[in-house]
This record gives C-alpha cells, sequence and structure tokens, in this order.
C-alpha cells in the first residue's frame, strides 16, 4: 500500500532524530515537526498498522527494516534535491522546503535521472 506524504514525512523526521540521538520518542516528533502530540500519536498508529513502526519497551520508536528502507529513500530525496537547488544558487531555505515538496511525488527514473546528473555536476 502506497504511504501518504504525511506518513513519509513522519518517517524521514524518525530517521532523521535516530541519527541525531540514541533514542525517539513520540514528544521528540512532535516538537520537531511542530504537530501536536494527539496527532502524531495517531500518525504512529498508523505506521506501526502498516508495518514501518514499533515501539520497544521504554516507548521509544523504531523503524522496521521496510520502515528504514522508506524511510532512506525519503531521505536520500530531500538531500540530492536540496543540494542541487543550492547548487542552482536556489537559498537554503526555499531549496529544502522546495525538495520536501517534489520528494513525495517525484517518480523513481526522474529522481536517478536528477541524481546521476546532480552526481556528474557536483561543485568542487
Amino acid at each position: 500500500m502506497a504511504l501518504q506524504e504525511s506518513g513519509e514525512m513522519y518517517l524521514e523526521t524518525i530517521y532523521v532524530l535516530s541519527l541525531e540521538r540514541p533514542a525517539v520518542r513520540s514528544i521528540d516528533v512532535a516538537e520537531h515537526m511542530g504537530f501536536s502530540k494527539p496527532s502524531v500519536s495517531r500518525a504512529m498508529g498508523v505506521l506501526k498498522e502498516e508495518g514501518l513502526l514499533k515501539k520497544d519497551d521504554s516507548n521509544f520508536l523504531k523503524l522496521t527494516e521496510a520502515g528504514e528502507i522508506l524511510a532512506k529513500r525519503i531521505y536520500e530525496r530531500h538531500t540530492v534535491l536540496s543540494t542541487l537547488f543550492m547548487d542552482l544558487g536556489v537559498d537554503e531555505e526555499t531549496a529544502t522546503e522546495d525538495a520536501c515538496r517534489i520528494e513525495h511525488y517525484i517518480s523513481d527514473k526522474t529522481f536517478e535521472a536528477v541524481k546521476r546528473y546532480a552526481e556528474s555536476h557536483k561543485k568542487h
């Protein structure tokens, strides 16, 4: 089943937070995204039902293997697109916001072409 954009954003946030700290809680996600705790709790329930997320005995959020694969894919799209936009002269804030919108809708085929282009035109 295809995950909605909001679900992808939650996965990406959990992944990014897990790179910064040893354990991620729902409150961390809420604070990072600027969402209410109840909204995040509902989203975490959906991700758990989809088999993308689990909670450990201490209620820390852990991405499942499938969740981590999807989160890494979304994060890669975000970083490649935002870097490309900045290399093109777009300011960081705009580049990041635009990348966040596009990362959820760009096809795999187009993203791979953009990625190849970006890699072959990296600024040194």
